[in-house]
């Protein structure tokens, strides 16, 4: 089998390193002027050693040439991405001159090709282990040092990285020397961008895209910039440090993998950010605190940077807390906690439910390969649950004092978990250990639930364990007139008292306040479906339909009662939130509430059509019955498009009968022309002349969703070609081919892939590497399998020691996932 052709960096590696090493300088010299596939890289590292021999982190296409302290070295000693040095105390000097290659699947130097005119464009993710493909490196967080950047690229083309620069002469840039910086967030952004600029509180603010973006920027500006301006004077009232790397400036980048990253001095956000078509204001709300949530990690990640990725909580929960925070509190976008609870709470709880849950901290990474697999909803949704309980036991004077006290002691360096509650500790929040042994270092979920007729809640540990968790949270009883009261209820122990009188529903956490399945109860799920459709509270709406997913995901509600409720629902909802679509879905730990509903709960029911046409008509009711132009109507409309099964209904839409106040701007119309390739009304042909007739970046990814959507021999085999890496395509179109490839329905075309996808998938670690590796064979897993045999054999690569980590990992997440469908469809 197949395995990465580089070696991960180990934590003892990292540790034996560390001690040896001290970076003093880098100095890199780039030349993005070669070639369309290559670039010239030369590294000169200075860094004091305690003598004796280590290695040096390198990807390259070839070494040119490899010296130590003037010495000459043999550049046929790299092996598996390492070059083995042999160091002198105190100074030494390294230079290292290769060909680099550009990549296309989000890391290292990414080159893009814009499909709307054809400029080329290049971005930097360094992130975990791409740094040793853009210049060679000391690649762990620990191991810190000031970069100077030396760029030579096209004439027309504008370079922007860590630190600002200037042209010198004609395709030649100087960039200053940096602050200290980890390598996986050093970055350079490069091409013939559409650039603005502008200032704030002394800081030079920067927005960049592509020139064909250039109006969404344009139109998108004074939105980023006001978030971005109310984020920093939030931030810096917050804490001590002002921003510390001088200009702030904001790269939106294409076929970006993450949301985005922290890169001191240039975050790079993915471009879809920028909006082209008309969006939802759950969609605003989400590039709101994006952006917050970097410039959080200015302060956690970038000034203070986590020793090892097992304190990688230290960057992302404390980042995504802190965003959802601060762009609750002084932007528009005073809802975000409620976004929050339909797009990031599942995502979390399936992971800490699942197989490959793990600690908040202190989360068993042995390498960095092993580390990625941990940027997961634990990470992020849990970790920032955690410290939100944790602010509102310490309160804010506290809790920020700890954490200014954090920052203060390792500017510029890196720190552990155990130095943050020390911290703490000083600033008086007195004994923490039952946070960090009943949250951080314990790993999975408790499972809550009403006993009605004992009138308590009970707590379930995960998995028999005997951790104490303290979870302090809201219940809404909701009476049979429509009237809802709130009781807090601490449960420290098996149970708590909670009183309800017969007739009244229950729902658990609704203020999201702790970590915990909420399991409802029978007589709630029966008496939900009377007080859904009045109920006019967002968050409480929110943390209602969590209790339901929670439920449906332990196989304690059926679809059916599901779709109920979602009928009754889906035609009076206030909020644009449920009723969204996220375009990255294909993750299902990640879907949001209409996702879930189209994609996983209907095909689950004992008649998925009748399902589907149950909530076509509820969303075509709500985007007929919304003011004509809300965001309301956009989003359901979307979800009537999705679940129609006429394609006369389907092309009356395409040709202008929408209802009033429908934009038919590209988006939709792809949305509609994928769906209708889907029900077999269009060929490929067609789906090539639509996009000859638009061909943007958007078009480009949607066109490539709906030819793997077709049912037919032809368009399964071209998805199938992306998935084995023959069609070399981009991110993005990769992805897309993995939501069309495995459509409900076409099981008859797609069953034969279901073993070849097992036979197969052992291979294509051999040309992917980081991120994508776990994420094509999730996008291409055989959902609609829902077999014992599909469970056995995704956990038989789950178990295969010669299988690469992550893709045992996610077959494990698979396996996991398959078994629950199978248990919610052949629950009586």
């Amino acid at each position: 089998m197949s395995k990465s052709p580089y070696l991960s960096l180990q934590q003892s590696e990292a540790i034996e390193r560390f001690d040896q090493l001290s970076v003093t300088s880098y100095d890199v010299v780039l030349d993005l002027d070669v070639d369309e596939e290559t670039f010239a890289s030369r590294t000169t590292v200075v860094f004091d050693s305690t003598g004796g021999s280590t290695f040096v982190d390198v990807k390259p296409v070839r070494l040119n040439e490899v010296s130590l302290n003037g010495t000459a070295m043999d550049p046929g000693g790299l092996v598996r991405g390492r070059i083995q040095i042999e160091t002198q105390p105190g100074r030494n000097e390294l230079v290292v001159d290769a060909v680099m290659g550009f990549r296309n699947d989000g890391e290292g130097l990414h080159r893009s090709v814009d499909p709307a005119d054809g400029r080329h464009y290049v971005y930097g993710m360094s992130f975990m282990d791409a740094a040793p493909s853009i210049f060679a490196c000391f690649d762990q967080p620990d191991l810190k040092a000031p970069y100077t950047f030396h760029v030579r690229a096209p004439h027309d083309w504008t370079v922007i990285g860590n630190a600002p620069g200037e042209q010198v002469e004609p395709g030649v840039w100087e960039l200053e020397t940096t602050q200290p910086l980890s390598t996986y967030f050093v970055t350079i952004v490069a091409g013939p961008w559409h650039v603005i600029r502008d200032e704030h509180d002394g800081i030079p603010l920067a927005l960049s895209a592509r020139a064909s973006l250039a109006s969404a920027l344009d139109a998108d500006a004074t939105e980023i910039l006001t978030v971005t301006r109310q984020c920093f004077d939030e931030f810096h009232r917050l804490f001590d440090e002002r921003y510390a790397f001088g200009a702030y400036h904001q790269a939106f980048v294409p076929e970006f993998n993450a949301g985005a990253m922290e890169n001191p001095g240039c975050v790079t956000f993915r471009d879809p950010l920028l909006f082209t078509s008309k969006v939802t204001r759950g969609a605003r709300c989400t590039r709101a605190t994006t952006i917050s949530h970097e410039m959080a990690h200015q302060w956690f990640g970038n000034v203070t940077t986590p020793k090892w990725w097992d304190d990688l909580w230290l960057n992302e929960s404390f980042a995504e807390y802190m965003g959802n925070r601060v762009a609750a509190d002084v932007t528009e976008f005073d809802d975000a906690w409620v976004r929050n609870a339909y797009s990031r709470r599942q995502w979390g709880l399936l992971a800490d439910a699942g197989p490959a849950t793990h600690p908040v901290a202190g989360n068993g990474a042995v390498d960095a390969l092993a580390a990625l697999q941990d940027f997961d909803g634990i990470s992020y949704a849990k970790g920032s649950s955690v410290l939100k309980q944790l602010n509102a036991r310490l309160g804010d004077d506290v809790f920020f004092a700890g954490v200014n006290d954090h920052f203060a002691r390792h500017r510029f360096g890196n720190a552990t978990m155990h130095d943050l509650f020390a911290s703490w500790e000083r600033a008086g929040a007195g004994d923490l250990s039952d946070v960090t042994d009943g949250w951080l270092r314990s790993s999975g979920v408790d499972r809550v639930s009403l006993d009605r007729e004992a009138g308590v809640l009970r707590r379930t540990p995960p998995g028999g364990s005997a951790v104490e968790r303290r979870h302090a949270i809201t219940v809404a009883i909701g009476a049979p007139d429509g009237s809802w009261r709130r009781e807090k209820v601490e449960l420290t122990g098996a149970t708590a008292d909670v009183s309800v009188a017969p007739g009244e529903a229950v729902v658990l956490d609704v203020a999201e306040t702790s970590w915990l399945v909420a399991e409802l109860d029978t007589s709630t799920q029966d008496l939900l479906p009377a007080l859904i459709s009045t109920l006019d509270d967002d968050l409480l709406r929110a943390s209602l339909w969590n209790n339901v997913r929670s439920s449906f995901e332990v196989a304690a509600t059926t679809p059916e009662q599901v779709l109920a409720l979602a009928a009754l629902s889906i035609p009076t909802e206030p909020s644009d939130e449920p009723l969204s679509f996220n375009e990255r879905a294909v993750d299902p730990s990640r879907l949001l509430l209409t996702e879930w509903l189209v994609t996983k709960v209907a095909p689950l029911a004992a008649d998925p059509h009748q399902a589907g046409r149950a909530l076509h008509e509820a969303y075509l009711t709500r985007a007929v019955t919304a003011d004509p132009g809300s965001t309301v109507q956009h989003a359901a409309f979307q979800g009537a498009v999705e679940t129609s099964t006429s394609a006369t209904q389907l092309r009356g839409w395409l040709d202008g009968g929408v209802p009033d106040g429908v934009s038919r701007d590209l988006s939709l119309r792809w949305r509609i022309l994928a769906r209708c390739a889907s029900l077999g009304d269009l060929d490929q042909a067609s789906l090539d002349r639509h996009l000859a007739a638009e061909r943007t970046g958007a078009s480009t990814v949607a066109h490539a969703r709906a030819v793997a959507s077709l049912p037919t021999p032809e368009a399964k085999a071209w998805a199938w070609e992306r998935f084995l890496g023959v069609a070399d395509v981009a991110n993005y179109e990769l992805q897309a081919s993995g939501q069309g490839m495995w459509r409900p329905g076409q099981e008859s075309l797609t069953d034969p892939y279901v073993d070849r996808f097992f036979d197969e998938l052992p291979g294509t670690s051999a040309h992917r590497s980081g991120w994508l590796v776990a994420d094509a064979a999730c996008w291409f897993f055989p959902l609609t399998s829902l077999t014992d045999e599909t469970v056995a054999r995704a956990e038989a690569l789950a178990g295969d020691d010669a299988l690469d980590h992550t893709l045992r990992r996610q077959m494990a997440i698979m396996a996991d996932e398959v078994r629950r469908r199978i248990a919610v469809r052949t629950k009586p």
